[in-house]
């Protein structure tokens, strides 16, 4: 066999290429099939939503304004602190858009240097994330 017959000779490129292209399809379908199975496609499109909010602390405990961003469902919103505790936001309406405000009360005691946090809870699956926060003056 001459080196040139060796170079030309292309009798095992279509075998070779058919395996790499079946092992490529299979690894893309494992993976597919993996993120469905295992829920991880629904975890993406539920991220916390956009929202600003602005506190105002008082002596009687804060109001929280909504500022701007998404409209949030007041069954997903808490409010926390160490005095208020995890409770339900208070805002008036069941959608709660730009411009609404929620009072909380701190049940007579100081909150004076607490951070509140207004958390949202995924309705899918219950994960929290804190869409805001501000610490109150000393």
């Amino acid at each position: 066999m001459q080196l040139k017959e060796l170079f030309t000779d292309e009798s095992a490129v279509s075998p070779v290429i058919g395996v790499i292209l079946m092992v490529a399809i299979t690894v893309i379908l494992a993976a597919v099939i993996g993120t469905f199975v295992l829920g991880l496609g629904d975890q993406v499109s539920e991220s916390a939503p956009q929202a600003s909010m602005s506190f105002e602390f008082n002596d009687s405990g804060v109001n929280i304004t909504h500022e701007g961003g998404e409209t949030l469902e007041r069954n997903n919103i808490n409010v926390s602190s160490e005095s208020i505790g995890p409770v339900e936001a208070h805002f008036p309406e069941s959608s709660v858009t730009a411009g609404d405000t929620a009072q909380h009360d701190n049940g007579g005691s100081s909150i004076s240097g607490e951070t509140v946090r207004v958390i949202w809870v995924n309705p899918a699956g219950g994960g929290t994330n804190t869409i805001a926060r501000a610490t109150a003056p000393q």
